[in-house]
Parts: C-alpha cells; structure tokens; sequence
C-alpha cells in the first residue's frame, strides 16, 4: 500500500461547538502521529459551521505544539484571500517554531461563497487567474534575490515546502510549470481527475526542489469493523455535503439510516460518474476499494479525509487505514 496520510477539517458536530473540534483535531493529530501517517494537513475554509479551521496557520501551530514529529501543513491554504508576503510570514514563523515540520499546500479557490469571498477584503476585485504569479511571489519571499526590498521576516531563507491544490485542469498546469507537487481534491471532485492527471505527468517540469512529478490524492475513508457500520458512519458526511451542495452549510449531523442506501463506495459506479471518491465497509472492503483505485491512478500518496460524526469512531477508522498501510 502506498504512503497514506490525513486531511482534517476540524469537523464541527451538531451539538458541540469549535473549541471541541479543534481538541479532537489535536488527539487525532496525535493519534495519526502513532499511528505513522505520512503527513497531516488542515483546509482553510470560512463561513462553515461545520468546520473550525478557517485559522489555518493557527490551527496548524496549535496542533505542531502538541505533536512531536508529525509533518503538519495547510491543504490548503487559498491565496486569493491573502496577500503573499502574510503567508510566507505566517508560515516562516510556524517553520521558525516547528523547524522540518511544516508544509504549505496553495489552492486558487476562495473556499467560501462570494459574499464571504467579498467580506475577506484581500482585494475589492480578487482575479483567481492571477493565482500563478500570486505563487511566484510566495516563493521569492521564501528565496529572495539578493536587492530584493520587501522580505519576509521570518520566512526569508526557510524551506516550507509548497505543494499546488486543484479540482481542475488549471492547478495542474501550474504545477507542471513550476515544478511542483500535485494534490488532486477528488475527495469531493474527481470528474477531471483523469485529465489533470495527464497534463500534470506530461508537461512537469523538474525544478531544483523535485526532479520528477509527485501526486497525492484525496479519498474519503470510512472504516469500522463491518460493512453495515461504515455505511451508517458514512450518512453524515453525505448529509453535510448535500446541505453544502444546496447552499446551506450544516454543523457535521449525527448518522442517519434514512441516507444509508444512498452511500456507494468506489469502484460499484464509473470513475468519470462519481461526486466523490470513497471507500466504505470493514478493512477488506476498504482495502479492496483503496487498492482498485491506486491501480486505476497510480498516485504516489493518498490523503485520507473522514467525516464522522462520532469522534471515537473517526479514529478508528484512521487506525483501520493504518493497519492496511502497515
């Protein structure tokens, strides 16, 4: 099984609020860290109720005081709400701290409605297109040139390693060009996987940092020990999803039995006709799911994300995917 690692977004459950999301974040986190996940990323999105990492770096500093080793970073962090030389500050501070430990994935999506996208101010008229040059600046920040004027203090002769986001063909040709690793959210949308994938491979460019195109991708998880479990585990994350899919973002819902015929793992419905990689049961399915997968993409790492209501039981299900890794 390849490397295997974790996307967090710090669910927060009806009936419980951020500050208890964000310390189930931290046990899972160390959990992950014994468990030995590759890395463990958080995702910047705003007006979520049901998500308490809007803080990125924050989050991330928080959860690196209370690990020891685990590779921590944003997967991602979306530019067009912040200005470059803040982020290569926010991330030269927590690399200054955490030093070998951080890393910092780039989206070119706001991660929010087009209100709250206008209410984050960065710019009166953000341009998403402008996502390349905004990455070009982030990296000069990180290694300036030697009259270079505005510099980022901490920051400014660090190595945070960047890695390009994307549910389209666009963040795949920007990574090609610059040379850098590709995260493919087909977690929650894999219709142009395929494609990305392709262009990626075929026109990266070897940069100083990496000789050689290096692909994660994102697929929900839901273990437990049988197959009738993780189907009813897995409703609440359909809820959610369905809710944000309407326009209206829900606090992670408990399970219901109502959405359990609904849930398809990967690989009973064609690749190109799924909204969401998953897979769902006990470990043989899970395994059969995960490995049908790698076979069908050939990724060289998978991001794990689990929308489970109950805490208790999302660590299990990352204890379940560990035991298949191992």
């Amino acid at each position: 099984m390849l490397p295997l690692s974790v996307l967090d977004l710090a669910p927060i459950v009806q009936g419980s609020d951020a500050a208890a999301a964000l310390r189930n974040s931290l046990d899972l986190a160390r959990h992950a860290e014994r468990l030995g996940f590759r890395r463990y990323w958080v995702a910047e999105h705003h007006n979520m109720p049901g998500i308490a990492s809007a803080a990125t770096a924050v989050v991330i500093g928080y959860l690196a005081n209370g690990t020891r080793t685990l590779r921590l970073g944003a997967g991602g962090i979306m530019l067009p709400n912040h200005a470059p030389l803040v982020v290569a500050e926010q991330f030269g501070t927590l690399e200054s701290l955490f030093p070998g430990r951080i890393e910092l994935g780039l989206g070119r999506a706001p991660g929010t409605d087009p209100a709250t996208a206008r209410a984050l101010r960065r710019t009166l008229h953000s341009d998403p297109d402008a996502f390349p040059q905004d990455v070009l600046e982030l990296m000069s920040y990180f290694a300036p040139a030697p009259d270079q004027k505005v510099n980022a203090v901490p920051g400014a002769g660090l190595r945070v390693p960047l890695y390009i986001l994307g549910s389209s063909l666009f963040g795949a040709q920007v990574a090609a060009a610059l040379g850098l690793p590709f995260a493919f959210a087909s977690h929650f949308a894999p219709a142009l996987m395929t494609q990305a994938l392709a262009i990626y491979r075929e026109h990266f460019r070897p940069s100083p940092d990496l000789s050689a195109p290096y692909v994660i991708l994102g697929a929900n998880v839901i273990a437990a020990d049988t197959d009738a479990e993780a189907r009813v585990l897995a409703t609440s994350g359909r809820q959610a999803f369905a809710s944000l899919r309407r326009g209206m973002p829900i606090a992670l819902p408990p399970p219901s039995l109502e959405w359990e015929k609904d849930v398809t793992t990967f690989g009973r419905i064609p690749l190109e006709e799924v909204s969401s990689v998953s897979m769902v049961g006990s470990p043989p399915t899970v395994r059969e799911g995960l490995e049908r997968f790698i076979t069908s993409t050939a990724p060289d790492e998978v991001m794990i994300v689990a929308h489970i209501y109950d805490h208790a039981a999302r660590v299990r299900s990352y204890e379940i995917a560990a035991e298949m890794a191992g």
